[in-house]
């Protein structure tokens, strides 16, 4: 039953991130978590598991988003290389601090930042445009903060990366298409920085790399990428507005129940 899990999981994924733009790992962690204790994987490593598995799909699912938003125009490349190097060491050091934190703590961390996520996605917030991009120092020290953030909530960043750069002026087509384009290097390194730790730690399952379980990623990529068009086409059709309260709950009630499993 597990594999059919791992199925429906990458179909609520998928659809959610096409039709409101919502990073994978905010949904697919709370989930995988509830997948693994039902499946008697280690209790210790469920948590780091799941962020490993979910940042990795976001590899392959931020190519596709990453054409598509290009195709369209929508990539300022400029700033996607300026934020890129800060979002490659950010992302990769919170993966390593990650596999360090205990899992109750973590999990603590990880319901915090899905609850904010959540609450933006409910809310509906969009920063006003009050300062201009700052410099190189500063693109890159943005770049590392969003790029940690993202790798503890297993996330491709785009719920800071797109507050940002509103915030600094940026038109929010740019800016959706410009972190659609960064939560590439966010996933690559968190990735990198999951599998490095893991690989040291005894008693993970079979098949896994590092932190990272293959079974669970082949499944839910596969889906979440056949659902995800069907999000984005269905998003001009439905009332986008009641289906935002809709998934924000969901995201409480989730991360709130993965919690209290895991504690």
């Amino acid at each position: 039953m597990e594999w059919a899990a791992y199925l429906g999981i990458g179909v609520l994924v998928g659809f959610a991130a096409g039709l409101l733009g919502i990073g994978g790992g905010v949904v697919m962690v709370p989930l995988l978590v509830l997948v693994f204790s039902a499946h008697g994987l280690p209790s210790e490593h469920i948590l780091h598991l799941a962020l490993g598995t979910a940042i990795a799909a976001i590899v392959f699912t931020s190519i596709a988003s990453m054409r598509a938003h290009h195709a369209h125009g929508a990539v300022d490349w400029r700033i996607a290389r300026a934020m890129s190097p800060g979002m490659l060491v950010g992302s990769f050091a919170a993966a390593l601090l990650a596999g360090s934190i205990p899992t109750r703590p973590l999990a603590v961390l990880f319901t915090a930042l899905v609850i904010y996520a959540a609450t933006q996605i409910l809310l509906d917030i969009k920063p006003a445009t009050t300062r201009d991009l700052p410099g190189p120092a500063g693109m890159f020290a943005a770049g590392a903060a969003i790029g940690a953030l993202s790798s503890l909530l297993a996330a491709g960043g785009a719920f800071l990366t797109i507050p940002f750069l509103a915030w600094c002026k940026v038109p929010l087509r740019r800016a959706i298409g410009t972190a659609a384009a960064n939560g590439l290097p966010i996933a690559l390194a968190g990735t990198a920085g999951y599998v490095l730790h893991g690989l040291r730690v005894p008693g993970l399952p079979a098949p896994s790399l590092g932190y990272v379980y293959l079974p669970a990623l082949g499944l839910v990529v596969a889906t979440s990428m056949l659902a995800a068009p069907l999000g984005a086409r269905l998003a001009h059709r439905l009332p986008v507005k009641q289906l935002r309260v809709v998934f924000a709950v969901l995201l409480y009630v989730f991360a709130l129940r993965m919690l209290i499993g895991v504690w």
